[in-house]
């Protein structure tokens, strides 16, 4: 960790897509931080798959570092399963008031070569999927006086993407209904932020699609130190902003991001340059 770690001492924090990868760091982050956690996802049982993790082992680590954590699976595409993921979360904590819209789909192929029951499932997962649990959660965080809504995905920056239009439109659609929320509840303390690598990300994703090799990896805990400093940031002042890891890394002071990197050196911004291929680092 290379931030200062916010004292999260008795909030909860609502997390999709925790059974491995991203989602799973930034799960510990916060329980080491003393946030109580809510694991979820689609995964229960690996024993008879070739993908590792569950929702209940990653509930079980954030207990061994103290805090309480609850896991429910969860398929963010059924709108009467997130209200009730959402309703069985506020019975168990009593309130919640982080939600992050991790869960993702992720396929990258040109129009032509993508069928359209994958644009849905792109779809369905990605942008619908975080505006189902953000809607959900939006009367509790008014009930409780505030929170964040922070989610996973990129700063708007393009109109078109060749060889993934798909997953580009669903992934900026996530960050469209998040920077739409900011808005709408300008008046109110509830911060809706987005926030995405610079660089790739070592995740079984990037290893199954071919995106790059050890060499342009970064580990999710750049991801979860980028959290934790948005969740240090005031939600009445700090809001409706879709940041880079390390733009918000380096305000906070971090100045060697060596620490992060799989490899020695230093890796291209490739994960910004999928969404925004004029970046260039400052």
């Amino acid at each position: 960790m290379n931030v200062r770690a916010p004292n999260l001492s008795g909030r909860t924090a609502f997390i999709t897509g925790t059974t491995r990868g991203i989602g799973k760091e930034i799960a510990l982050s916060l329980a080491e931080a003393g946030c109580n956690v809510v694991s979820t996802g689609k995964t229960v049982d690996d024993s008879d798959t070739d993908l590792d993790g569950t929702i209940h082992e990653t509930a079980a680590a954030c207990e061994e570092r103290g805090v309480e954590s609850h896991a429910i699976q969860l398929d963010v595409r059924d709108a009467a399963a997130v209200q009730a993921a959402v309703d069985e979360a506020i019975d168990v904590f009593g309130e919640v008031d982080i939600l992050i819209n991790n869960a993702s789909a992720i396929q990258l192929a040109a129009i032509e070569d993508l069928p359209a029951d994958r644009i849905d499932l792109l779809t369905e997962v990605n942008v619908r999927g975080a505006y189902l649990t953000t809607r959900a959660f939006l009367p509790h965080l008014r009930e409780i006086g505030g929170g964040h809504v922070l989610t996973n995905a990129p700063p708007i920056r393009m109109d078109r993407a060749p060889g993934k239009a798909a997953y580009a439109w669903s992934k900026l659609g996530m960050t469209f209904v998040t920077l739409s929320l900011a808005e709408e509840l300008d008046a109110e303390p509830v911060a809706a932020n987005a926030f995405w690598p610079v660089t790739l990300i070592e995740t079984r994703a990037t290893r199954y699609f071919g995106l790059g090799d050890e060499d342009d990896w970064r580990t999710p805990s750049i991801v979860s130190d980028t959290v934790l400093e948005l969740l240090d940031r005031d939600p009445a002042a700090f809001s409706g902003h879709a940041v880079y890891d390390e733009e918000l890394l380096r305000e906070a002071g971090v100045e060697d991001f060596g620490t992060y990197n799989v490899t020695e050196g230093d890796p291209e911004p490739k994960a910004a340059w999928m969404f925004d291929p004029e970046y260039e680092r400052p």
